[in-house]
């Protein structure tokens, strides 16, 4: 890996952790601003889905976007409406301007992935283990998003969370101005471009982003409602931290775990089909998920890590085969759509993942994404049939 793309990966890196930190800050951030505005967990999980529909919905014109104006612009875009919307996150004086400031922050977040993915798969050779690079820093910054949370908010406020994580896309926007050159797109030749297509296998890509779309559904409703789960259910566990500590530290080891399910995904990748391999990853979440939905205290724990190591290892082979699936100067576009449905439909998922919790209970949120999980086998298994069609 030469110079140029140790700095890509580094910029892309940093952005990745910064747009997960910003994201996952507000589940592990619910207990304390449930009792500030005095608002249920039906609520509070709607305004979850608010914020991560606009991360998701903007994506699909970040994509459109990447194709004319190139990565570095959008990241710059990305870097500084994210650092201003989290720090009117950090101002809100009602619940009001707190809602609109997350889906605001939601939206510039939402430019991130089109890009930087786009970015990478354009300028690194090795993909799939910059795409695994790439995931450890998301996965970092998700780690870090809620015990930074919490541990600020312990400290100082909730407000101070996002005041933090700010200024620190402020500065990462500084870096990028000067780390990346300027390059019109127009000036970019097609042919420069690292895992050139010529072509879209447009079936196996569709049926992708259905996978894609029930997998961002479980996320969304298990990282909602993770922090609330662990703080109400491990009493016995670490009884002398509180329950608002717990809601940051176990969900943070849960996507440090997640750390090493990358790792592992990057090496299911390059060694096996990588359609016959998604397949498997995702059959393996789905005892996880129930898991976590009858145990308590340290078999909580422990579930909710294996769970971490399975999800997380999906994410290095389906990015990498967005780019086998799209035409090179499409693949932005391509990227976009998929996080849309990821992030922006998934995000439903924590608007009635809120209406099960109250209903059922918060335990009963865990199975029903493992139930989610089963359409997206289902269409995983056409996706490899389309891909060696392809």
């Amino acid at each position: 890996m030469n110079r140029f793309e140790k700095t890509i990966l580094a910029i892309t890196g940093g952005s990745h952790l910064s747009v997960h930190a910003l994201m996952l800050a507000l589940p592990s951030l619910i207990p304390i601003i449930r009792n500030e505005f005095n608002v249920g967990l039906d609520t509070l999980g709607f305004v979850v889905t608010i914020s991560a529909f606009m991360f998701g919905l903007g994506a699909i014109p970040a994509g459109w976007a990447e194709k004319r104006f190139g990565g570095r612009q959008l990241l710059l875009i990305y870097q500084f409406g994210s650092s201003i919307s989290a720090i009117l996150v950090a101002l809100s004086s009602s619940f009001e301007m707190m809602v609109i400031s997350l889906g605001l922050m939601g939206f510039f977040c939402s430019i991130y992935h089109p890009a930087g993915l786009t970015l990478i798969s354009h300028r690194v050779n090795k993909l799939t283990k910059g795409m695994a690079v790439h995931g450890i820093f998301g996965s970092t910054g998700s780690a870090l998003g809620p015990i930074l949370a919490t541990a600020v908010a312990a400290l100082i406020s909730w407000r101070a969370s996002y005041a933090v994580l700010g200024t620190f896309n402020g500065i990462l926007a500084i870096s990028t101005f000067f780390a990346i050159p300027y390059r019109r797109r127009v000036d970019i030749s097609e042919e420069e471009f690292a895992n050139h297509k010529e072509k879209t296998n447009k079936p196996a890509l569709i049926l992708y982003f259905l996978t894609n779309a029930f997998l961002g559904m479980a996320y969304y409703g298990f990282t909602t409602f993770m922090p609330v789960h662990f703080a109400d259910n491990t009493n016995s566990f670490l009884p002398s931290m509180s329950a608002n500590m717990k809601a940051g530290l176990f969900p943070t080891m849960v996507f440090i775990a997640g750390i090493g399910g990358q790792l592992i995904g990057a090496k299911i990748g390059d060694k096996f089909h990588k359609p016959t391999a998604l397949i498997w990853i995702i059959l393996a979440n789905i005892p996880f998920f129930i898991l976590m939905g009858y145990t308590t205290d340290l078999l909580l724990v422990l579930s909710s890590l294996l769970l971490g190591v399975a999800y997380f290892s999906n994410q290095p082979i389906g990015n990498t085969l967005i780019a086998q699936f799209t035409h090179s100067q499409n693949r932005g576009l391509g990227y976009g759509i998929s996080f849309f449905l990821s992030f922006g439909i998934g995000s439903l998922a924590a608007g009635f993942s809120g209406i099960i919790a109250v209903k059922m209970g918060v335990s009963a949120v865990f199975p029903s994404m493992g139930i989610l999980l089963i359409p997206s086998v289902i269409f995983c298994w056409f996706m490899r049939r389309a891909a060696v069609r392809g």
